[in-house]
C-alpha cells in the first residue's frame, strides 16, 4: 500500500475533503517482518483484503488486526483494490497459526480472542 500512503484518490482521502498529501513512508513493511519497540517485538502479518497490503500485527498473546478481523465481522471490501476472497483468505488461512486465547484488538470496535471468532464470525 506504498503508494496508498502518498495518493489522495488511492487512499480515498479526496472523497473525504481529507489531506491527502502524506509523507512518503520511511520503511515498508512486509509479511514474517519483526518490529520492536520498547520491550516489545511484533510479527507483521500480511493480510490483504481491506486493502492489498493490509497488515496485522502479532505478538505477546495478543493480536493487533486493524481493519482485517473485527469483533463479528471483517472488513470492508468495497473500495478500489479491496478484495472479499483476499480478506476470507487472510482471516481462514494467514490467521490460522493464531491461537485461540490471543486477544484480537481491531482497528474499530470491541476487542475479542481469536477463539471466540472462529466460533461465532461467520466469516471464519
Amino acid at each position: 500500500d506504498g503508494e496508498m500512503l502518498t495518493d489522495a484518490k488511492k487512499n480515498l482521502s479526496a472523497f473525504v475533503g481529507a489531506p491527502g498529501e502524506m509523507e512518503k513512508a520511511d520503511v515498508l513493511l512486509k509479511d514474517g517482518d519483526n518490529i520492536s519497540f520498547g520491550g516489545c517485538s511484533l510479527k507483521v502479518i500480511h493480510t490483504p483484503g481491506h486493502t492489498p497490503g493490509g497488515v496485522c500485527f502479532y505478538g505477546g498473546g495478543a493480536l493487533f488486526s486493524g481493519d482485517t478481523l473485527f469483533a463479528g465481522s471483517v472488513g470492508r471490501t468495497d473500495f478500489p483494490g479491496s478484495s472479499t476472497e483476499d480478506i476470507l483468505d487472510s482471516i481462514r488461512n494467514r490467521l490460522a497459526k493464531v491461537s485461540d486465547a490471543t486477544k484480537v484488538f481491531p482497528g474499530h470496535g470491541p476487542a475479542s480472542t481469536m477463539g471466540i471468532e472462529r466460533e461465532t464470525n461467520p466469516f471464519f
